[in-house]
């Protein structure tokens, strides 16, 4: 007798994850369902956030890339507001949360998500070190700025930014020529640790030999290549949204004619312009790296191609095909690629990549789960909407929904004390 009809006629309570959130078709073994669910989808995904927003940060930190300069800096910083976040899915989907920070505690080589904890650390001591090298002369500034004042809030950044100089205040030529060095090097050994933050999801779905759908090669490349464009996508309208907000409240304000606003309006354009031209390589890239992975498994048709093929092709043909290559990819890389780019146009074009994204996430988390090991059937993974249960709450919509939008309240504290948006 299967779990399923147990627990309907009754009996003996049996807590089975998945069980919520999974229908039958065909011949499945009794004890499979859909185990990973929403929140393995989100978690791959924020780890490629966390990692793009980076690699964006030190093109030009690194690669010296100028017109990527004001943009470089609020990518720095949304980096470390996405950071923390990455680790909040697998919360989310532990039943035993509290273990989860042994991963920190006792790291070690011998699996790959063991491994996350020393990259993660190291990951997140970098970022840490290269945004106080980046800001250090401007808390040094503030506290000269900042001495002095008798208001209560004033006095709290007063200290605040005293313990953020760690006593460096020193803002002489060579000093600051000493910062920018330090974060050049960190940015340059930023970028493979950031890659392999995210490139190490995809080795875990690639080495996974029970799975057709997964085992690749081809996986981490994959997940490392829409991880940028995932970030850079990300950033890039997270900018545009905040500078929207500026030039309409300088609008409400100043009046629509003011020059401040033409100023604002011309600096938006110009800086989405020249990444955008960043973004559609990588767009190039990672659509490149995905059909030719498609195209291998098809050529060398193994054992498995033919329940893969029917889940390709049939049940997912939608979620791959349309959602996935056509609306997440081809569109939007028609829409950058049109001369005569204009704001709303990448803004539209900019959510289309980042749902592109999300739908290869899904496609392979939970299209990889999608059919039994027996070969001859399939289950189907139906996204809790409304909780009824901590748990359909943990894996349904509120909980990738809070997930999600954890980093911008992140980045909203984050940006009073390093604020990312102003210019020199």
């Amino acid at each position: 007798m299967s779990v399923e009809n147990i627990v309907a006629q009754g009996g003996e309570h049996l807590a089975v994850h998945g069980l919520e959130w999974t229908t039958k078709e065909l011949f499945t073994y009794p004890n499979e369902f859909i185990y990973w669910s929403i929140q393995i989808v989100m978690y791959p995904y924020m780890t490629g956030l966390v990692a793009g927003a980076f690699v964006l940060s030190s093109l030009y930190h690194v690669f010296g890339q100028q017109d990527l300069k004001n943009m470089a800096r609020f990518s720095l910083v949304f980096s470390l507001a996405l950071l923390p976040v990455a680790m909040m899915p697998l919360q989310f989907h532990l039943q035993q949360p509290l273990r989860g920070i042994n991963v920190m505690f006792t790291p070690h080589f011998t699996s790959a998500i063991a491994a996350f904890g020393i990259v993660f650390s190291t990951y997140a001591v970098i970022v840490l070190s290269e945004i106080w090298f980046v800001y250090r002369q401007f808390f040094v500034d503030q506290v000269n700025t900042l001495k002095g004042k008798e208001g209560a809030k004033d006095r709290i950044m007063y200290y605040l930014y005293i313990v953020l100089t760690l006593g460096a205040f020193d803002t002489s030529d060579e000093a600051v020529a000493k910062d920018k060095k330090a974060v050049k090097i960190l940015a340059a050994i930023g970028i493979p640790i950031a890659c392999f933050l995210h490139g190490y999801a995809g080795f875990i779905f690639g080495s996974v030999k029970a799975n057709a759908l997964w085992m690749s090669p081809l996986m981490p490349v994959i997940f490392i290549m829409s991880a940028i464009v995932s970030g850079i996508a990300l950033c890039m309208l997270t900018y545009i949204i905040i500078m929207e907000w500026k030039k309409w409240s300088t609008i409400i304000a100043k009046g629509k004619g003011d020059e401040s606003v033409k100023m604002l309006a011309g600096a938006e354009l110009d800086v989405i312009t020249k990444t955008s031209r960043y973004l559609l390589g990588f767009l190039v890239a990672a659509i490149t790296l995905e059909l030719l992975d498609l195209i291998f498994r098809g050529y060398t048709a193994m054992k498995s191609w033919d329940i893969l093929r029917s889940v390709m092709y049939g049940k997912d043909f939608i979620n791959i095909f349309l959602l996935q290559y056509t609306l997440g990819n081809l569109v939007p890389f028609i829409m950058l690629l049109v001369p005569g780019l204009t704001i709303r146009r990448v803004f539209f074009a900019l959510i289309f990549v980042l749902f592109g994204v999300f739908m290869m996430r899904w496609n392979v988390v939970i299209g990889g789960q999608a059919f039994s090991l027996s070969f001859a059937g399939y289950m189907h993974y139906h996204l809790p909407i409304i909780p009824h249960s901590m748990e359909t709450f943990k894996e349904g919509l509120f909980g990738a929904m809070t997930v999600a939008a954890t980093p911008f309240v992140l980045f909203y504290f984050i940006n009073k004390v390093t604020p990312s948006l102003e210019y020199k």
